[in-house]
């Protein structure tokens, strides 16, 4: 038999990928906004849960924490049952449940019910983001991943800017007995429910399932993907320890990293709806509308560092700066009244929303590709309990000064230390770390 040509092979694997990302990418970016959506949107309902129910500001604060506790307990298990039983699978079984914890929020009665289903609603997430991250890896070259990846996280960044004024509509909602908060969980909780569906009819767990791909194309996927699973297993006698890697001072900063960043964006998130009240009489969709500038700015600016970022290829330097000005921006919205802190919000947004996406570069380079995915879980995990924090001292702060300056100040001092910590982290390891990486060897032969 003749042998493809390569030219053909080549072709094959382009129309593969563009068909890839045609098929799945928009349904993740999807989930991704309806995910986001759900985990923020007690910010826009403090008040009126504070009146209903008298949950309050250190509740508050603390039971928007909790979701990240959940999250984080379950995102390593959640990622292994994925593995097991297909993305398929999981990644609807995740979308069902945290739909119907979302919408059990409109029923809490109490302090203790608020808390639970917080920590449901983690624990019903848990694993979604590095399940997308798992699934790019079965189904798109190495080379195509990363820009994947960028297009789903964008989809966090669309939620924050839609957040606002669809929750801020929907709280305008009243009838048969439920009030406006109530009736946005169960319609953005019932959001996921309807789109589960969806991703049951459309995803499939790996490539040889979709009817969509012709039989040449999935066999260069599959092909590819193979050839580059073996040259990473070639390039080491054996992957390196877990264990190891847990000791390993630069995995414990990526988490250190990670977890300051997480801190702002809840922090900040949670609390802006409140900020922005303090402007004046607004209602519910004007602060849901106004809630949404600094996202847009942020949206812009995130855009804009990834080409500065790819024409001067620096990722250490460039994390730091989008962290300076976080801490820059926070420390100076405390110096002013409500609008002027809202616009150094707005600044300070730049800086926090941007470091998300400059962060994840310089752990997945460090990284061995072969345990790759279980770290960037851990890394996440810890990292993401910086959003336990946050809200958390915000509200304690609040409770004892009556001010929430006391949570910015805190935010904009470990701002600054994770900026000067960024040039301690390295994305190539040296020849003795456990967590050598294929990309790095390649770079230094």
């Amino acid at each position: 038999m003749n042998p493809v040509p390569e030219s053909v092979h080549i072709q094959a694997i382009d129309s593969a990928v563009a068909k890839v990302k045609r098929h799945v990418l928009p349904l993740f970016v999807l989930m991704f906004i309806v995910n986001y959506i759900d985990r923020v949107n007690i910010g826009f309902v403090r008040t009126h849960m504070e009146v209903d129910l008298g949950i309050g500001v250190v509740a508050y604060g603390f039971g928007a924490g909790l979701f990240f506790v959940g999250y984080a307990l379950f995102e390593i298990p959640s990622s292994i049952l994925m593995q097991r039983f297909g993305a398929r699978i999981w990644l609807t079984r995740i979308m069902l449940t945290w739909g119907a914890a979302a919408m059990a929020m409109a029923f809490v009665r109490n302090e203790t019910e608020f808390y639970i289903c917080r920590f449901l609603l983690g624990a019903a997430e848990a694993g979604f983001f590095p399940g997308v991250a798992y699934y790019f890896t079965q189904w798109l070259p190495s080379r195509e991943r990363a820009k994947a990846m960028a297009i789903f996280i964008g989809g966090s960044a669309v939620a924050s800017v839609i957040a606002g004024p669809v929750s801020g509509a929907l709280l305008l909602l009243q009838g048969l007995g439920l009030r406006g908060w109530q009736w946005m969980f169960l319609v953005e909780g019932f959001a996921s429910i309807a789109l589960c569906v969806v991703v049951w009819k459309v995803l499939h767990s790996y490539p040889r399932q979709a009817k969509w791909l012709t039989a040449p194309e999935k066999q260069a996927l599959a092909e590819v993907i193979a050839q580059e699973q073996r040259e990473r297993e070639a390039a080491y006698t054996a992957p390196p320890s877990v264990f190891k890697l847990l000791m390993d001072r630069q995995i414990l900063l990526h988490c250190f990293l990670f977890f300051t960043i997480a801190q702002m964006v809840y922090g900040v998130t949670f609390w802006l709806p409140t900020m922005i009240r303090q402007m004046g009489a607004l209602s519910d969709l004007q602060v849901g509308l106004l809630n949404s500038i600094p996202w847009v700015i942020a949206v812009i600016a995130m855009y804009s560092f990834a080409v500065l970022a790819g024409r001067w290829l620096n990722q250490k330097a460039w994390l730091a700066i989008t962290l300076v000005i976080a801490g820059v921006g926070l420390f100076v919205s405390t110096l002013g009244g409500p609008l002027f802190g809202f616009i150094a919000t707005c600044f300070a947004a730049i800086g926090f929303k941007s470091a998300t996406a400059m962060f994840w570069p310089i752990p997945q380079r460090y990284l061995d590709a072969r345990i790759a995915a279980g770290i960037l879980a851990l890394i996440n995990s810890v990292g993401t309990l910086g959003g336990f924090i946050g809200p958390s001292v915000f509200g304690l702060l609040e409770a004892h000064t009556g001010t929430i300056e006391g949570g910015l100040y805190t935010l904009s001092a470990t701002s600054i230390i994770a900026a000067v910590m960024v040039y301690f982290a390295r994305s190539v390891p040296r020849g003795d770390s456990p967590a050598t990486t294929p990309v790095a060897m390649g770079q230094r032969g």
